[in-house]
């Protein structure tokens, strides 16, 4: 992209929680669609265990049926333990490995069985198993904005994590909000704070939203800098958790159009993007 920003589009966090399962040649195929826009990265699988995530069985089959020839796009995949790294370190396409590293002590035990210590532990022996076959860590920062257990949370706790896994060589974090629960105010003054503190670390945002606040919250993280975004199109997924349905995915076409209001060029075949729309029909609608 000829653009300083980049946008993350997430099929795998639109498609995981679907009740119906999709086919792997309809994901290979819908993935292959997002390749040719020309995003920066693909959250395109997981290697997680199957009973947990049942639609990302097929994640190793479907990178078999993707084509990576002529596409500028990295490829990430989820990883929630030690096990599903080495699983995806197998992968030469794989770029970046993402886990979800959660300030919430309950909600770190619900998605991966560990405590925040123990998953603090994993990413340590996870980064160095990227950094020996050539991957990046993505780390994510989840309940960064709260939680809806009633556990702690406050800035400095934010901090705090964000810094200890920095001095251990984390260099690419985003700031989730897995909830949707955060607000302008809170997301330009923390991403603010995160990319002053730590200028050497590339600083993203997952932002869950309902459809009327997502342009006030991409706004607010634009405007304090942030040039790394997760989207997926139409706002498809999101989680589960969140008290409002209506919350999930800030919806990547908005984003674009906001972008382009900015004055920024994203460099995107909005051709492509435009397929990849329309046939998304195939992707989330039970057939």
């Amino acid at each position: 992209m000829p653009s300083e920003i980049q946008i993350t589009e997430c099929p795998r966090d639109a498609m995981q929680g679907l009740a119906h399962f999709v086919p792997t040649a309809v994901k290979a195929t819908y993935i292959n669609l997002l390749l040719q826009v020309g995003f920066d990265t693909i959250d395109f699988g997981s290697f997680v265990s199957p009973k947990a995530i049942p639609q990302m069985r097929d994640t190793a089959d479907v990178l078999k049926q993707l084509d990576l020839s002529s596409t500028p796009s990295k490829l990430l995949a989820i990883i929630a333990n030690y096990r599903g790294a080495e699983d995806a370190s197998k992968y030469e396409a794989i770029s970046y490995m993402g886990f979800p590293f959660s300030i919430s002590e309950t909600f770190q035990r619900r998605n991966t069985n560990a405590s925040i210590n123990e998953a603090f532990e994993t990413v340590k022996k996870i980064n160095e198993l990227c950094q020996r076959h050539n991957k990046h860590l993505l780390t994510y920062l989840s309940m960064g904005f709260g939680n809806p257990y009633g556990d702690e949370w406050n800035v400095e706790l934010v901090l705090h994590w964000a810094e200890k896994l920095i001095n251990d060589g984390i260099k690419y974090i985003s700031l989730a909000d897995t909830i949707g629960i955060a607000n302008p105010q809170q997301i330009s003054d923390l991403y603010a704070l995160l990319s002053d503190q730590f200028p050497g670390t590339m600083f993203g945002i997952h932002l869950h939203s309902t459809p009327n606040t997502w342009f006030e919250k991409i706004d607010a993280a634009f405007k304090s800098g942030c040039k790394r975004f997760d989207t997926a199109l139409k706002g498809y997924g999101g989680c589960p958790m969140a008290k409002d349905d209506l919350t999930g995915n800030i919806a990547t076409e908005n984003v674009i159009a906001y972008l382009q209001q900015q004055g920024v060029d994203t460099g995107l075949n909005l051709d492509k993007l435009q397929e990849a729309m329309d046939y998304s029909g195939k992707v989330f609608t039970h057939s």
